[in-house]
Order: C-alpha cells, then structure tokens, then sequence
C-alpha cells in the first residue's frame, strides 16, 4: 500500500465519503451538520487522493467520533486503523479521558480490535442497530 497522510480538513471536505459510505440514498445536502462547525475533521490521503473521513467532537475530557468513512474500494487496507490510532493520539495530546462512537453492529469486531470496548448500550436509527463503545485513558 502507498503511503497514507493523515491531516486536519474542512467540514465540507468530509462529506462526499459520508454519503457514499454511510448514506448513499441520502442527498449531498444533508451531509452537513450543524455540529460540523463544533467539530475537528481529518481526511486521510493516499496519493493526494482523499480516501478516509472522521469527525471529531469534544465535550470537557469526552471526544466522540462520528462519521468515519473509508472509500469501499479500499477498506480492508488498515486505513481506518491508522485513522483511528491518529484521532486516539490527538485525543490524549488535548488531555482526553475518553474516546467513544456510536458504532454500527456490523464495525462492532474493527473497534474491539482497535482496545474499544463494549458498554452494552444499544439503540437503532433509521433501521441501522448502534452500540456505544469507548476506550478510557
């Protein structure tokens, strides 16, 4: 695999891969979110080419990320493990104690991998079944 960069990016920039990875039946207007202007958001790049988006929002020593998407094509390749070990470090740089995401059931064994763990709550949304998961520093 190429090289992958991962860096600081605008809102706006995140929201092709959302639509094409976590809702592609939706219009691309309804990518944006208010809590967008709140949040910090990282692309992932491989060849100038944006490949991976994550959404991070703080709230005191609580971070959350929302909207992680890699490209199909390439998911499978550890560019979501780089992702997230990149937002874990700039998470415990800022002094968090906890990282956590609304995971899809069908991510649930990436996070575990990834020292996530469980907290047994689960929800669905738009017939899409979440559970919390979170690591504590």
């Amino acid at each position: 695999m190429t090289t992958i960069l991962i860096e600081q990016i605008r809102p706006e920039l995140t929201w092709r891969l959302r639509r094409e990875v976590l809702y592609p039946n939706e219009p691309m207007h309804a990518m944006e979110m208010e809590e967008d202007k709140q949040g910090l958001h990282f692309g992932a790049f491989t060849d100038d080419k944006l490949v991976g988006v994550i959404s991070l929002f703080q709230n005191g020593v609580d971070f959350q990320f929302r909207k992680f998407a890699v490209a199909p094509g390439l998911q499978g390749q550890g560019i979501g493990s780089l992702m997230l070990q990149h937002i874990t470090g700039f998470v415990q740089q800022q002094g968090g104690k906890r990282l956590w995401c609304n995971a899809r059931t069908t991510a649930i064994s990436f996070y575990l991998r990834a020292g996530f763990h469980t907290t047994g709550q689960t929800f669905e949304r738009k017939s899409v079944s979440f559970e919390i998961l979170e690591k504590l520093f």
